[in-house]
């Protein structure tokens, strides 16, 4: 058994600030000298590097559907266990996740045995709070409810007026933050602005004077060393058997602007393996480093095409890397840049690396986002054809010019309808599509892909 203090932050929906909450919570705890751990709950990229610039420490995911519960657990206490609090972002609405509540915080935070503090949007509204406050707590008794935030209040009369309507339900309220604009961090079309292109410190930080003031801090470092005690295992990794570092393999991970989506425990299961990670980048760098894989992760290719596309020896380089039998994994972002072209938004079209066949369009609406379970259709460098993986999609873009010729690498099945459709494709040792995946969530993957490395090597 372990103890780590530790708080949930939920929410009654997306967009009642949560984000900016737990922002600046990290941030004003570490202000007070404390070494935080941040997680987001959920397959999100983006909020963990905000986490990781407010706290100082990598943020971490913790995803039911990509990762048995049994391995987030062990995640969980391997990476807060040094900590003196960890912070746990929720995901949408508390009880929101994929179908049937499969990853949703409040699985997550009865997973954890972690108290639930309650994110509530109180512009244009008054005693009402108090009503949704109670309908949350009541919904589910294993949740372990213990108050709210009151979020983008409008003066101390509406705070007083909700504060009291809270009591008369007894239900304490944490903290109540004022409107204010100015510490709203900044959206694109996925989400937030990923912290590689917004690495502005001084707003987290204003965020994180906002919330020190406003929130009773103190209250919410007692509840969360109230937590009861977790049960621990192996720490996560030495279960993939530590392979010595004299049998490392070589692999170049993609990391810039356009290519910024990666789990840092997914990547650690890499290195368990016995990988060493070498970071490039597209945008920047003229040639693939001397490896012997390629990882290329997802992102915001589509923002930077233009430049992309004027980097032509890296393209070249790749596609080199890829003629000579290199074992490469591109997921989403990483899949459209190794198509053979990209449509923008305003429509102009750029050629990319030409490994696989097809246009990546973007499109004005969200095309898909949702769990998918992935059976492989070949056999290919992350395992053998029927071998079924857990991932998720999340993209505006969708493929033109689909190549019957070439063979596809996936067969998706959507968790929310059941709907199958073929993604991908194969070419050689490169595999590409629309999947993002979690290393920690398919180990067996993962081997197989080093493994395919190390032959390469060879």
């Amino acid at each position: 058994m372990v103890e780590i203090p530790r708080i949930v932050i939920a929410a009654t929906q997306s967009g009642s600030g949560k984000t900016t909450i737990v922002t600046g919570l990290l941030s004003a705890l570490r202000a007070k000298g404390l070494l935080v751990q941040s997680f987001k709950i959920g397959p999100d990229y983006i909020d963990p590097g905000y986490h990781e610039l407010a706290s100082g420490q990598p943020g971490h995911n913790l995803d039911s559907w990509l990762v048995p519960t049994e391995r987030l657990r062990d995640i969980f206490v391997h990476s807060a266990g040094r900590a003196d609090i960890a912070v746990i972002e929720g995901v949408m609405g508390l009880y929101d996740g994929g179908r049937e509540g499969v990853s949703s915080t409040a699985e997550i935070a009865k997973l954890l045995k972690a108290p639930v503090l309650l994110v509530i949007d109180a512009k244009s509204m008054g005693a009402s709070a108090a009503a949704i406050a109670r309908g949350f707590r009541d919904y589910d008794s294993e949740v372990r409810f213990a108050g709210v935030l009151l979020n983008r209040l409008g003066s101390p009369t509406h705070e007083a007026m909700i504060a009291e309507a809270m009591e008369k339900q007894g239900i304490p309220v944490f903290g109540a933050l004022r409107r204010n604009d100015a510490l709203k961090m900044p959206e694109r079309h996925l989400g937030l602005l990923p912290v590689t292109e917004n690495a502005e410190k001084e707003i987290v930080e204003s965020i994180g004077q906002a919330v020190a003031s406003q929130v009773q801090m103190e209250e919410i470092i007692r509840l969360a060393r109230a937590a009861a005690p977790l049960e621990t295992r192996e720490p996560a990794g030495t279960e993939n058997g530590g392979i010595a570092a004299s049998k490392a393999v070589r692999i170049a991970v993609a990391k810039d602007e356009a290519f910024s989506f990666y789990y840092p425990e997914s990547l650690q299961v890499l290195k368990d393996f016995g990988a060493e990670l070498l970071e490039f980048s597209p945008l920047h760098d003229r040639v693939v480093p001397k490896a012997d894989g390629l990882i290329l992760g997802g992102g915001f290719p589509e923002m930077f095409a233009e430049k992309l596309c004027g980097n032509v020896s890296m393209g070249q380089s790749i596609k080199e890397a890829a003629n000579s039998g290199m074992p490469i994994y591109a997921e989403c972002g990483g899949f459209m840049y190794l198509m053979e072209g990209m449509r923008d938004f305003s429509g102009r079209e750029y050629p990319m690396a030409g490994v696989f066949p097809g246009i990546a369009a973007m499109n004005q609406k969200l095309q898909m986002v949702g769990y998918v379970t992935a059976e492989l259709e070949q056999d290919t460098v992350l395992g053998p054809k029927g071998t079924k993986i857990r991932g998720h999609e999340f993209h505006f873009s969708s493929e033109l010019e689909v190549d019957a010729s070439c063979p596809r690498a996936f067969l998706f099945t959507r968790l929310r309808n059941g709907a199958v459709y073929p993604a991908g494709y194969v070419k050689g040792n490169a595999v590409g599509s629309y999947l993002h995946l979690h290393f920690a969530g398919c180990p067996k993957a993962a081997e197989n892909f080093v493994a395919a490395c190390r032959r390469y090597s060879k």
